[in-house]
């Protein structure tokens, strides 16, 4: 199996001119004792040129490879040769070196190239990059162990080599060493070099760090005083400089101050991900940090990271989510519902989101806005986030390349378990899981109760495994004491509602107002894409006609969840068992009650002549609903079969006391349509493999359910719970 890895170095700046450190590199041979691999080298030819611009040599060096003594026995040698070229030009003061392996050549192939050229921006400085393949064709049966090694000496002699240079330098600079003068055409011995090429700053010393040519091409933004003393300060400038250069260079101190701390090997993916980017894609190009996380986020497979940046590119462009913090204005309700909001930053310095998601009214969020503008609203978040992390990159003077998110479920009930509430969560973990790799850093959930477990089961399989490590989960007080939130953030910024002195701006969220939904019908003529359209489903219910939904069990411990609301009129709701299959759904042909109009949906599946108590039988105590109420429940099922939702007219009965009609009734009768109602219905199945276990918390959380509306049914026989919220 052929392996090829490939290396790309980011570009190392000296701050000393191409003549001393070509000085400093020439004391490398023919031995070096700073690396004791290097064993030793011979020139095998040279040439310079008439008038001494260029030198050319060749050299043969030993290199005592650090490998298991096992395979070098296999392989017969105790040291490998490489051939080096090296092509110095005088005149345009660049060193070219090429090195390719002259041991094992027809088995394994290592090509080398470094260049040592003048800085760009800078005539007194001098950079150097490299890069290099590695090809492995066959290695006696041990291609990978061969591959992890050279992989492994590459990358420590590629961190040696500038100390070594900086070393020598050194040497050079107490040998009184300062200046090495340029060459010059008519240079004759102890000729001064032409003044054209004279430098600004002392020619004796290296540059200091405040040249004028240094300092003008210094962005604002490294001007804080740790980058000044670490020296760091001009090459970031430079390195903003050289970023935008079309040849695209990353400074290596860049690198390390905006950037962190990355393997060569890491560095290097970055470089080439970042030009192959530049070479093949017309769009605008994310920002280091940001490729940077997906590579991150595939373990910097090149190839893997590459296709999710490609993808989320795309998506970029298809929505506009470049200009989405310019031209994205969120509506009032989500400024006054949506209970989420960024609040200073964590003891690392991460921007710190935080939600009180058990005060917020997902149902009502969604059914107002539509699932559209709530996954834009969290776009926007992320999009905030991305640039409070540039910020605070800035301010800390070290990398920060995430946030930490601060989530308060207290008031988490079984209402937030509302399906489409949480199928829209999971869409908006999908879209940011893809779009947004590795930005969140740390996930404090507090206060979790007991419905948590449920909600936890059903949507982390949708969290990346690296993410859901992440996640610290706090039940109650838990987080009060140690190794709770003082761990993680500041005890000043503790917001108040925790208990910490800080007074945290986030709305306070509370129900949004049944007057602020959409229907359907409103959002269709808006045009607006809403998602509930297509998983509610509208049904008439008349007198005498109830509408039925048929679920079939096959695997017992299933879980039927259902979500509905009473559009008009009073309906009675009720779930039934049967054995038997019901005959195929009969729709009520002409509206036997003549009221019914073309595409009502009314379907009857009891047969009129089945027998309650034989034929089928009632699972759950019959619910009377009003017009207007919101109804979610959920029924453990505990036997395979037939299970039939129904949802049938509601019959006022008299007052009983006086047996006379009540004004109420009496009114009712008199109004045409009061023999029909009208609901919107959602319904699922969910398999008990989706609770993995957390069944029983399921269960558990049902004695909780009483507190959490005025009107709640529960019956313990089935193990299940409808809730009304009004």
């Amino acid at each position: 199996v052929a392996m090829v890895q490939k290396y790309q170095s980011p570009v190392r700046v000296y701050k000393q001119p191409f003549e001393l450190v070509m000085a400093a590199y020439e004391r490398r041979f023919p031995t070096c004792h700073l690396i004791p691999m290097f064993v030793a080298s011979d020139v095998i030819s040279q040439e310079t040129s008439e008038d001494g611009s260029s030198h050319r040599i060749q050299r043969r060096c030993a290199l005592d490879v650090d490998a298991p003594r096992l395979l070098k026995r296999i392989a017969g040698v105790d040291y490998v040769y490489f051939i080096q070229k090296n092509s110095l030009d005088r005149r345009e003061r660049t060193l070219h070196i090429e090195s390719h392996n002259e041991t094992f050549s027809n088995r394994v192939i290592i090509h080398e190239t470094c260049c040592y050229s003048v800085h760009p921006e800078n005539e007194d400085w001098t950079c150097f990059e490299q890069s290099a393949s590695l090809d492995i064709k066959s290695f006696f049966g041990f291609e990978s162990t061969v591959e992890k090694i050279a992989m492994k000496q590459y990358a420590s002699s590629i961190k040696k080599g500038k100390e070594i240079i900086e070393f020598y330098l050194k040497q050079l600079e107490d040998e009184g060493i300062h200046h090495v003068p340029r060459w010059a055409p008519s240079s004759l011995p102890g000729a001064a070099p032409r003044p054209s090429s004279l430098s600004v700053s002392p020619p004796l010393l290296p540059t200091p760090a405040s040249t004028p040519s240094a300092s003008a091409s210094q962005p604002g933004e490294g001007k804080d005083a740790a980058a000044q003393d670490s020296g760091v300060a001009p090459a970031d400038g430079l390195a903003d400089i050289l970023a935008a250069a079309p040849e695209d260079k990353l400074d290596a101190d860049y690198i390390k101050r905006y950037l962190g701390d990355l393997t060569p090997l890491q560095e290097s993916c970055l470089i080439r991900l970042r030009k192959w980017l530049q070479e093949s894609h017309k769009g605008k190009i994310p920002k280091d940090e940001h490729i940077l996380r997906f590579l991150r986020a595939r373990d910097f497979n090149m190839d893997k990271a590459r296709e999710i940046l490609c993808q989320s590119l795309t998506w970029r462009k298809q929505h506009q989510v470049d200009y989405l913090l310019d031209t994205w204005s969120s509506p009032q309700v989500l400024q006054d519902y949506y209970t989420g909001g960024w609040h200073h930053h964590d003891r690392d310095g991460r921007p710190l989101y935080i939600l009180r998601l058990g005060h917020m009214d997902t149902k009502g969020l969604v059914r107002a806005l539509g699932e559209e503008s709530l996954l834009r609203h969290v776009l926007s978040i992320n999009e905030e986030g991305l640039r409070r992390c540039e910020e605070n990159t800035k301010v800390f003077g070290r990398p920060i390349s995430c946030w930490t998110c601060l989530v308060d479920l207290e008031g988490l009930n079984m209402r937030h378990l509302w399906r489409p509430g949480v199928k829209a969560l999971l869409r908006i973990i999908e879209v940011v899981e893809a779009n947004y790799p590795e930005t969140l850093g740390r996930l404090l959930i507090l206060r979790a109760p007991r419905v948590f477990p449920v909600l936890w089961t059903l949507v982390s399989p949708f969290i990346d495994e690296n993410t859901r490590k992440k996640f610290l989960i706090y039940a109650g007080n838990d987080y009060q004491g140690p190794g709770g939130l003082v761990d993680y953030i500041d005890k000043e910024v503790i917001p108040d509602f925790l208990g910490g002195e800080c007074m945290c701006e986030v709305p306070e969220g509370g129900l949004v107002p049944k007057s602020m939904y959409r229907t359907p019908e409103e959002l269709e003529n808006e045009d607006v894409r809403l998602w509930t359209e297509t998983i509610y489903q509208s049904a008439s219910v008349f007198k005498g006609a109830p509408h039925e939904v048929l679920i079939q069990i096959i695997d017992a411990a299933s879980v039927i969840t259902w979500d509905f609301d009473i559009c008009k009129g009073d309906v009675v709701f009720n779930i039934y068992h049967s054995k038997r299959a019901p005959q195929l759904p009969r729709k009520d042909p002409l509206g036997a009650h003549g009221i019914s109009s073309p595409g009502v949906n009314n379907v009857q599946l009891i047969d009129k002549s089945w027998t309650l108590g034989q034929d089928y039988s009632m699972v759950e105590s019959p619910l009377t609903c009003k017009e207007g109420e919101s109804v979610q429940g959920s029924h453990i099922t505990r036997w395979p079969g037939f299970y039939i939702l129904q949802w049938r007219f509601h019959n006022t009965p008299a007052c009983a006391a006086t047996n006379l009609p009540r004004v109420d009734d009496v009114l009712a009768t008199l109004q045409v349509s009061s023999h029909k109602c009208k609901v919107m219905y959602y319904t699922e199945l969910l398999g008990s493999e989706d609770f993995r276990g957390s069944m029983t918390s399921l269960e558990s959380s049902h004695s909780g359910f009483s507190q959490l509306s005025a009107a709640t049914t529960s019956s313990s026989q089935s193990q299940s719970s409808s809730m009304i919220s009004r």
